[in-house]
């Protein structure tokens, strides 16, 4: 897609439409309630200007319900806390005033795109309002956001949305601990999370982040504005900057098992983490750690001080072609990582980065043992009468031992996992 295709699409998304229209109507200021919240009048006027949907005075059956405030009309709410995300507008002394210095982005949709798709995750209070029950999803907005979007990565960019609720109740719901919760109180707080997560879909296929196949209801996909901010956000890479390929090696093992990645020669060493764990095919469960001569980097711990690899970059360990470094995973299995920079290559237009482009072998099972363990798992796998063979194929869900190739490796699946990992890395990236 061009920049001026892009652009208009950016322009033509009803959430830019909402928020620069409600920008220009803030003008040089509007006055605020002493709670803080837009007046009913200027309520009233905005849900037609802006064109909400937002009901007022809502009949249920023969009774009206007085709209009181307006944090009480759910999309309207959005728009004020996404024009003051974005840094369009501000709160002043009980006034809405604009901020000057960003003024120029109302004129500017792409941009404006982005500075809203990025400011997002600060919409948690107005896209998951407390109710009688505060949703999962409330409590762990920007996280949950990383697992809708890695979810739908997951399926090579669509996935159902029902698949993708389901995900994100099963990643954050993991985080609590809900064993002695009783079955109502599970089902309202999964309702809650639910509801929450329908309401977040609609507010990013409103930005034109998704959007719903037209052949297939229900099915939630990335748009290239989305994929291009991901990307962008995790890495950024224009034509003619400086791309490094990377041989990564595991050491001890014959055959040789390694991937040939592409990646920013900028990028910063706690996301070539997450590349080197999804080319490899491992599953990020364990520590891991840089090893250089100038010292050792990883996420700083006082048991165990590192250097923070948040800090350091690809370039600080290996900027000439040759040079190489080494990369451990699960300090106790110790799966020791040769690093190699092969070449210094320019970014291609429309290139893919990261990307894995090569590569031999299948990655070892998680917590075998180390080279040594895998190297018993793989004689014990090919020998059925092993005592350990059935524990082995349980252990491993599988069947028979040949369900396991060690000879197996696919750069489609390395692909996918990094895809996984790039356009769900809105928090970390």
């Amino acid at each position: 897609m061009s920049e001026d295709d892009l652009g208009a699409a950016a322009a033509s998304a009803p959430a830019l439409r909402q928020v620069t229209a409600f920008a220009r109507w803030v003008g040089e200021g509007r006055k605020l309630t002493q709670t803080g919240q837009l007046t009913m009048a200027d309520a009233r006027h905005l849900v037609s200007l802006l064109d909400t949907g937002d009901e007022i005075d809502p009949v249920i059956g023969e009774r009206v319900f007085r709209t009181r405030s307006s944090a009480e009309l759910p999309v309207l709410a959005i728009v004020v806390a996404w024009a003051k995300a974005a840094g369009l507008v501000r709160q002043v002394r009980g006034r809405l005033v604009p901020v000057k210095k960003n003024q120029r982005l109302i004129d500017r949709p792409a941009q404006l795109w982005t500075v809203m798709f990025a400011a997002f995750n600060e919409l948690g209070p107005a896209a998951c309002p407390s109710g009688w029950f505060q949703s999962l999803l409330g409590e762990n907005f920007a996280d949950g956001i990383a697992f809708l979007f890695g979810g739908i990565a997951d399926g090579g960019g669509a996935a159902p949305t029902e698949v993708v609720q389901e995900e994100v109740w099963s990643a954050l719901s993991a985080r609590y601990y809900l064993d002695e919760a009783t079955g109502e109180q599970l089902a309202r707080l999964r309702e809650s999370t639910g509801h929450d997560v329908r309401r977040v879909v609609a507010g990013l296929v409103s930005l034109g982040a998704l959007a719903e196949e037209e052949a297939a209801a229900g099915v939630l996909r990335l748009t290239t504005l989305a994929e291009g901010a991901l990307r962008s956000r995790y890495g950024a890479v224009a034509p003619g900057d400086q791309i490094a390929q990377l041989k990564i090696t595991l050491l001890d093992i014959d055959p040789p098992v390694w991937r040939r990645v592409l990646v920013p020669a900028t990028i910063r060493l706690d996301r070539l983490d997450r590349v080197i764990q999804a080319a490899m095919g491992w599953t990020n469960s364990h520590l891991h750690m840089f090893i250089h001569p100038s010292g050792r980097y990883g996420v700083p711990d006082l048991d165990f001080p590192l250097q923070d690899e948040r800090r350091t970059t690809l370039r600080d360990l290996a900027a000439q072609e040759g040079e190489t470094f080494r990369y451990e995973y699960d300090l106790g299995d110790s799966w020791d990582h040769a690093i190699v920079l092969e070449q210094l290559l320019t970014a291609e237009p429309g290139g893919r980065y990261p990307t894995c482009v090569a590569g031999a072998r299948a990655c070892p099972p998680e917590d075998c043992g180390g080279v040594h363990g895998y190297a018993d798992l793989i004689d014990t796998l090919a020998d059925p009468t092993h005592p350990e063979h059935q524990h082995l194929l349980e252990w491993l869900g599988i069947e028979k031992g040949s369900d396991f190739d060690p000879a197996h490796f696919d750069t489609t699946d390395a692909n996918r996992r990094l895809d996984a990992v790039i356009l769900a890395a809105t928090t970390t990236a």
